[in-house]
């Protein structure tokens, strides 16, 4: 081999070596969708940013080797549904799916993409997973609750308001969740000598006709259960338990952060920073078949006393020692 040749081999070598290092050193990015089945509002906001800060964390960083896909259904099925078709169709490493609309909706369209669930009240009964142990297929999770919470909810509203006889419960029948969740909270208002009526929550039009039909008759309450419609409709329903001055108690603490009068459920902040951590081992390799299905860690209660003294109540001392946090 010729000197000139041998000088010009050498360099282009060298040259080529820190780009193979680089390569080494910075695998490609990977995309995670995220598919939230409810509107964007403050509430989810902050759950968004708490799971992205997680991936921080876990070093994970957007424009270096993660890439986010986001998606906003808010409540709508159809919408919901396109815009899973449009997260599938991107071929993401993995989606993070938020709400049992978008959980359903990707169940219909994919069996190979893995997927992470959260806010999913009862993925057995839906179909979604085999078991909670052993999830079997392509998606594992959070489950939103479990069914015994919601047979709480009916004494704490007792206890608030001691004068209640009557209790409006606005569930989503379409889905199995809210089917369970009515099933538990009769069997406890009927210990308590409370009549159950349950509403719909398809829309705001027929939350507000039968809300309204309801508080035309005196001593009722209304539980709002967890579903994408509850949620997407949070101000609305609680604009409608003020102005028919109904005692209400919800599934979650946002609802009482945006004036509702109290709630028990979970830690939806933290189930979210817990989901980076199933996001960041199904990234390195692990299958969601392998990964169980995890209950919350733990729920809080929360009591809204400025909305308590607008409805004329008096929370009991015990009910407020025993509260996680009161808003005044």
């Amino acid at each position: 081999m010729k000197r000139r040749e041998f000088v010009t081999l050498f360099a282009g070598a060298a040259a080529a070596w820190p780009l193979a290092a680089r390569a080494q050193q910075e695998p490609r990015s990977k995309l995670v969708g995220v598919l939230w089945g409810a509107s964007e509002n403050a509430a989810n906001r902050v759950r968004l940013e708490a799971f992205r800060q997680a991936m921080q964390r876990l070093h994970w960083d957007e424009g270096r080797n993660l890439k986010l896909a986001l998606r906003w259904g808010g409540g709508d099925l159809q919408k919901v549904r396109k815009q899973a078709e449009e997260l599938v169709a991107l071929a993401p490493d993995v989606i993070v799916s938020i709400g049992s609309y978008a959980m359903g909706a990707l169940r219909d369209i994919t069996r190979s993409v893995p997927i992470v669930f959260l806010a999913v009240p009862d993925p057995v009964a839906a179909g979604y997973v085999a078991n909670l142990a052993h999830p079997g297929g392509n998606a594992t999770g959070f489950v939103f609750l479990e069914y015994g919470v919601s047979g709480k909810w009916p004494g704490l509203l007792k206890q608030v308001a001691p004068g209640l006889k009557r209790l409006a419960v606005l569930r989503d029948p379409s889905v199995a969740s809210g089917i369970g969740q009515l099933a538990v909270i009769q069997a406890a208002a009927s210990s308590l000598g409370l009549e159950v009526i349950p509403l719909g929550v398809a829309d705001p039009s027929e939350i507000e006709r039968s809300v309204t039909t309801f508080a035309s008759t005196p001593d009722g309450g209304m539980i709002v259960t967890a579903s994408t419609q509850s949620f997407t409709n949070g101000d609305f329903v609680i604009e409608l338990a003020a102005r028919h001055r109904l005692p209400a108690a919800y599934a979650a603490r946002t609802f009482v952060e945006q004036g509702g009068l109290i709630a028990y459920g979970p830690d939806l902040v933290d189930q979210s920073r817990r989901a980076a951590d199933y996001v960041d081992r199904i990234l390195k390799g692990e299958k969601p078949a392998d990964l169980p299905v995890q209950a919350p860690n733990r729920y809080e209660l929360t009591i809204n006393l400025k909305t308590a003294r607008a409805l004329g109540l008096t929370v009991p001392e015990n009910l407020l020692a025993s509260a996680d946090e009161t808003i005044e």
